[in-house]
Order: C-alpha cells, then structure tokens, then sequence
C-alpha cells in the first residue's frame, strides 16, 4: 500500500460506503439501469490530516434519474485519504485525486474525478528522541523528532533543521545524526515551523579502549538471525555499561556467484542476518575501540517438490474462502465460499485428498460469500453474506450434525447490517466483522438461538481482519494498524462480555492478521498482510480487470502488497523486524503453523516459508522459500490465471482456494536432495 496504493469503497445509490477489503462486491446494480453520471457531494474535498467530513456518490441514468443500488466504488490514494460509511477522513497533507466508478459487465466504466485536498493542523511542539548511549566523544548518536499539534496528534514526516550550539564540541548533520568530537557542553536544537527542540548534552572523554565481541557462532545459514552482543570496556577491563556500540559489516563474495548481491545482510534491531552466502566479517565500534568476528554462512536448503493431488473444480463463478474440518462422522470435509455468484457455499468430502468429492451445497441470500469458518469442534459452520437482496447481510449459522449435508441452523443480522467480510469461530462464540466499522460477538453454544454478547469498535479505524488467540483479538484496521484487545484472556482487564483495548501497534497495513507462538524462540511474532487491489504508480501497474471480473474470460487479475511480520513477544514495544515481499505480487490470507508461513499470494499463487528461528529483513531475499505453486486452469471462470485466496495446512496436505478454479489440495514431496 505504497506509492500511490489506492483503498476503495463501494456505495449504492447514496447509502452509506460499505469498505471493499479486497474485490468489488456484485450487486443487483447488474440488473439495474446503466448509469450515465456520478455525482459527489461535495464535488470537491477539503479538509484537515486527522478530520472526517460527510461524503456520498450518487449514481443517475441517462434520464436524470437515481440509481439507488448502482455498485460505485470511491477510491484515493490509501495512505492520504480514507473513505468510510459516509464520510471522508484526511489522513496526510496533499492534492490528492479520488476516482469515483460505476463498471458494467463487460463495458466500459463511468468515472468521476473527484479533487481532494489535505492540509495539516499546525505543530505546537516538538520532541527530540536519541537513540540510547552517552554521548561520549567519537561517539555518534542519532536522533529524531516527533511534531505534534494542539491536540496531541502526531504529524508524520515533520521535516526540521537541525544545529548544534557548539561545532568544536559536536557537530549534527541534517538527518540528527549527531558526532562528539571533544570534551565540553553543547545544545542541539531542532526547529520546524516555528517551534524547536533542544537537547543538551556534556560530552566527556570517551572511556572505551576495547571491545569484546560475544557472538558464539561461526556459521549460519542465509536467514539464521543472531544477536548482535558486545561489550565495550575500559584501560583497567571494567565494562562502560553506557557506552554506544555500533555494528556494521563486509563481506566477501563467494568464488562460485557469477553476480554480486546489493544487500548482502541486513542489522538492525539488534540482530543480524544474512540475505546471501558468502564470508561476513562483523565489526563493532565505539569511539576508537574495535573489535571484528568472521562469519562463514551457506545456502539455506529448505526447497522441496509440491505436487497436487486432487481438486474440487469451480469454474462458473469465482471462489472465495475454505475451511475444513473433521465432521462427527469421522471423515474430513471443507466448506468453501463463492464470491459475486449466486449465495453457494459448496461441501466437500476431502477425505482422500486423491479424489475429493462435492457433497452438498447451501444456497443463501448473497451475492458473495466472502469468509465461511467452521468451529474447532465441528459442530457448527458460518457463511458471511455479502450484497443480500434485502442489503441486510449478516451471517448464516450451519448444524453440522451431519457433516456432508449441512443445513441452515439460523440466521444472525444484530449490528451485522453492513456486510460482513471476515469472521473468527471458537466453540461457543463467534466473533464476526460487521460492515468494516467493528467487530461483533455473538453466543453461539445453541446454534438455532444465537444471542448478541457485546461488540468492539475502534476510533478512525478501517477493521478488515481480525483472529483470537488465547483470549486476545487481534485485528487488522486501516488507519489505526494491529488494534489488540482482551476479550476473555483477563490478564488486561477484559472478558467476553466487556472487551478492553490492550494496545495499538500503528503499521500502514490494515488487512490481514495471524498471531504466531513461535517455541523455539519463545516469540510472539504478527504476520499483518497489506492486501491492495491497485498497483497504480509502481513499475508494473497490472492489468484493467474490474470491468471483466462478473463474465467468464478477461485478463488476468493483478494485486500488491506484502506481508509485514511484527515481533510481538513485549505487547507494549513491538517492532517490525521482518516481511515477505514480492514486488509484481500482493498477499491475502496467512496462516502459520510449525513454523511455516501458508501464504495466500493472489496472482503470485501459494507460498510455502521457513519462518523458523527469529526472524530478519526480506524472508524472499535468504532463501527462505519451501515451495511456490501457481494454479494455472485453462478450464478457469478467468482461464490460466492464478489468483490464491487462502491456504491452510491440513493433515500432512495443503488446501487452499483459487479464484478463478476453486479448491486444490497439494502435498510437500520428501526432501530427496540438497539443493532442488
């Protein structure tokens, strides 16, 4: 979601915006008259970073009359401007273009420009952080400012001008990197829009005259992240607990690599890996004390064969989600969900994953299915509705009794009337995402009487995903990042009925979420995917599919994005410390499990990832990769294009659902040898 990412919504006639997570949701615009206009009010936006105003498209025919349920899809550059139900939320200053479009099948889309300006609030006061350390002289410490306005909010990207009070005692440089050169008193000063900063500081003779560097390892694997530890001593061995040591490296190029790699190893955050095999040579420093360590490190060798070993083929409308379970009959069934067809959600016996059967099917009011989940003991299933004929939605309860044969238990609409996208199933509560705007649980111990238990919104916030885990929602929300909250763990003040906001990561992604334990390592890694539908502005800006997506055939689609993978282990000071990254594609669905990443990579098919042992930089760059299938269907509603939804282990197999072909199950081969 970068560059010029754009998040879209769609809105019907002048309803309220309904948020659109990844494709455009098919409605009964199909059957209504075409639109000739759009029409938005304001037809021009103005507005602060921060501040949310009223907005709507209305969509008329050639007549001048409304088109109440015409699909409209509002869309601007994501990272600077937010549509919501009715509104329009600035989120970084610029002159922006939002693009309002009504596509029919197979013809040829109306479009509204619609111009969009964001100012800033002005900066009341800046903060200056230093990185930890004294400033000893030699020493380099760098610093960064935070700008905020009268209300507290933080502005992103506050540009200043920074200088030192004393340049023969330290010297700073425009990006806050500030270098002692001698004993004595010295202030920095940043300054932006008329506000400034001060840090003061005594500098004082650097005590350090040797490093010790303790790293035990010798060798690694390209990936394998290690702490970086050293310790930084004086003239008589005592340790300068406050000295500030710095890290860097060289590295030699093995003699069989016909090209040198850019980014041979990544540090940071305390650790370092390698993205290349090669010979490393660490080096620590403080002031004039240095000390290196020599690292050898090899291909990391994790690559096996995958090979499919049945299918459950849906090739007249498109395919959205599985999720497969054991029934109490004995045997292994999936349940998968249709998107922009006709409400069918499809049972599959997968009990032999060499001849998978379809065993029933459950029609719905829906035009998209987009999520179906089943619950851990089987013994009940939900489908998500869609773009229902009454626009109500909601979800739609199973008994599973009898696995093969599913029937509708109930229907559940309270506070779940704008489209439900996403859900989370435990044995006894089921936690569904209602309209983008928050996430409701329902009690669901008697499946024909389910019961509305309590509901979590968050301020400003886009929810798309969310997942539970020990008690613990975490969830995926443009505009606010990971929000984590305590819905029955208790150790946050929290339970089921009185949900209570842990804590907020802010990340610019608000898809996907997977919370990882990971046991080796004893942490607690986020995988939050990105999810963008829109490669305007990259290099390879992707194909013009929207208006082919409803009929048989069309291009391809295309997508961005990657995933972001967030140590967690501290709740209350999670950083970014890796991703998984594919440029010509984007990611969607994520599930982890003995550590191994299952990654939905739409066009860029299914990923298969050693996310062992604590993790660094760009997983795709240190060989990392297990395996990569694309489902190619010549057969497919879009033929020989691979689009991948979702992926999940299942009993030695990996099942997953391709948009354009349906259910797939595949099988990791043996490792045979090093090297394939």
């Amino acid at each position: 979601m970068r560059n010029i990412m754009r998040q879209s919504v769609v809105v019907t006639g002048i309803v309220p915006f309904v948020l659109l997570a990844c494709l455009p949701v098919a409605t009964a615009a199909q059957s209504q008259p075409a639109v000739a206009r759009l029409v938005a009010e304001p037809a021009q936006v103005t507005l602060r970073a921060g501040e949310e105003r009223p907005f709507q498209v209305t969509a008329y025919d050639a007549g001048g009359n409304m088109v109440p349920d015409a699909a409209v899809r509002v869309g601007g550059p994501r990272m600077a401007v937010y549509f919501g139900e009715g509104t329009v939320r600035g989120l970084q200053a610029g002159t922006y273009t939002a693009v309002a479009t009504w596509s029919p099948p197979g013809g040829a889309p109306v479009t509204l420009d619609i111009p969009v300006t964001v100012v800033w609030a002005a900066i009341s006061r800046l903060e200056i952080e230093a990185e930890p350390g004294r400033l000893y002289s030699g020493v380099m410490l760098h610093h960064r400012v935070r700008g905020y306005d009268d209300a507290g909010v933080e502005r992103k990207g506050v540009t200043v001008s920074w200088r030192s009070s004393n340049e023969s005692v330290a010297t700073v440089d425009r990006h806050g990197n500030v270098t002692a050169l001698r004993p004595g008193a010295v202030t920095i000063t940043a300054s932006g829009e008329n506000v400034t900063a001060q840090q003061p500081y005594a500098v004082v003779r650097n005590p350090v005259t040797s490093i010790e560097i303790e790293i035990p390892q010798d060798s690694l694997a390209t990936g394998d992240a290690i702490p970086l530890v050293a310790t930084a001593r004086g003239k008589n061995g005592t340790a300068v607990a406050d000295a500030r040591i710095t890290w860097s490296y060289t590295y030699r190029v093995p003699d069989d690599t016909t090209a040198a790699v850019g980014g041979a190893g990544i540090i940071d955050h305390g650790l370092f890996a390698a993205n290349a095999p090669g010979v490393f040579t660490l080096i620590a420093q403080s002031g004039s004390g240095l000390a290196r360590k020599v690292i050898a490190v090899a291909p990391r060798d994790v690559r096996r064969r995958i090979s499919v070993t049945g299918r459950g083929s849906i090739t007249t409308t498109h395919t959205s989600d599985l999720w497969p379970w054991t029934g109490r009959d004995g045997r292994d069934y999936a349940l998968v969900g249709t998107w922009g067809g006709d409400g069918y959600a499809l049972v599959f016996d997968i009990t032999d994953m060499n001849n998978i059967v379809k065993t029933d099917s459950v029609r719905v009011d829906a035009r998209t299915i987009n999520d179906v989940t089943v619950s851990p003991d089987g013994r009940y299933g939900v489908l998500s509705r869609e773009g229902a004929s009454n626009r109500v939605n909601g979800i739609v309860i199973l008994d599973l009794a009898t696995p093969a044969h599913p029937k509708i238990a109930a229907t559940f609409d309270e506070e779940l009337t704008g489209g439900v996208h996403n859900m989370f199933a435990t044995d006894d509560y089921l936690f569904a995402v209602s309209g983008g705007s928050k996430y409701v649980i329902v009690d669901v111990r008697d499946i024909y009487h389910p019961k509305y238990v309590s509901e979590y919104r968050h301020p400003n916030a886009r929810l798309h995903d969310l997942w539970v885990h020990d008690g613990i929602a975490y969830s995926a929300q443009a505009g606010a990042g990971t929000v984590v909250v305590d819905v029955g763990n208790g150790g946050y003040g929290g339970s089921i009925e009185h949900p209570k906001l842990i804590t907020v990561f802010p990340i610019n992604s608000g898809h996907e979420i997977y919370p990882y334990f990971q046991k080796g390592t004893g942490k607690v890694y986020l995988f939050i995917g990105d999810e963008f539908m829109n490669r305007a502005g990259r290099a390879w800006e992707g194909t013009s599919y929207r208006s082919e997506m409803y009929t048989p055939g069309g291009v391809p689609q295309t997508s961005g994005g990657y995933t972001h993978i967030v140590d967690f282990t501290d709740p209350m000071n999670p950083k970014k410390v890796a991703r998984y990254h594919l440029e010509d594609y984007g990611s969607h669905d994520i599930i982890v499990e003995d550590d191994v990443l299952y990654q939905a990579y739409y066009d860029g098919g299914l990923r298969i990832v050693d996310v062992s042992g604590m993790l660094l930089g760009n997983l795709a760059d240190q060989r990392r990769e297990i395996a990569v299938f694309k489902p190619f269907d010549p057969q497919g509603f879009t033929p020989n294009a691979p689009f991948v939804m979702n992926a999940m282990p299942w009993k030695g197999h990996i099942l997953f659902t391709d948009f354009n072909s349906g259910l797939w199950a595949a099988k990791l081969e043996p490792k045979e040898r090093s090297g394939i």
